[in-house]
């Protein structure tokens, strides 16, 4: 979902925004990496970015391994669940790799010092698909369903973040879609890169 060029996007845009140094090949193309996450490469990864984590089905060892690796300080950074349905289901899914009654998902509240790393976000904006927005300049796509956009995280016993995961609202079509309409960048594709970078600084700094 959204692959390749929200990763892309990203890279690109944090290499601008920021000094994390982001490797590039050919024209300035950012190297990209797919992983499962069986592999050990994995752990040289700082963070990692899954799209629609609605739809995983971890394995025990796909688990276990997601739970090593978080327990080791790195993080990954979840977008676009939609409605209560793929919400509940990625509940599940990452109780696999950390139990939630010792990590348990809490919301974060917006004067968290993670959203005032290099900007100020003031709001969790609900960003749809970019088809959605050009056809209806409507924001929510499971209507009722998915009507509020959320911030929400899992932090260890010293408060250090885990996972971040943004609900009910499409960075991955902000970062990948971003070129195709001025009106749609302006509006979700800046907001959604300040908050990225912000986060993203955030986990590589703490």
């Amino acid at each position: 979902m959204d692959y390749p060029r929200a990763d892309e996007n990203l890279s690109l845009r944090l290499s601008q925004l920021t000094r994390i140094p982001v490797t590039t090949v050919g024209e300035g193309d950012p190297v990209r990496l797919v992983l499962q996450l069986t592999e050990t490469d994995l752990f040289q990864c700082p963070f990692v970015m899954m799209t629609e984590p609605g739809g995983a089905d971890l394995s025990a060892q796909e688990a276990a391994q997601l739970g090593a690796y978080l327990r080791e300080g790195r993080v990954p950074v979840g977008g676009r669940l939609l409605g209560s349905r793929a919400w509940e289901w990625w509940s599940m899914q990452i109780a696999k790799a950390l139990p939630p009654g010792e990590f348990p998902i809490v919301e974060v509240p917006l004067d968290h010092p993670m959203f005032h790393t290099m900007f100020d976000v003031r709001e969790i904006p609900q960003i749809p698909n970019i088809g959605q927005w050009e056809s209806s300049h409507t924001t929510s796509e499971r209507g009722a369903d998915s009507a509020e956009a959320h911030a929400r995280a899992i932090f260890d016993t010293k408060g250090h973040l885990m996972v971040f995961m943004t609900f009910n609202t499409d960075f991955g079509d902000s970062f990948e879609r971003e070129t195709e309409s001025p009106d749609y960048f302006q509006r979700f594709s800046v907001p959604a890169y300040e908050i990225a970078s912000d986060v993203i600084l955030y986990a590589l700094t703490h």
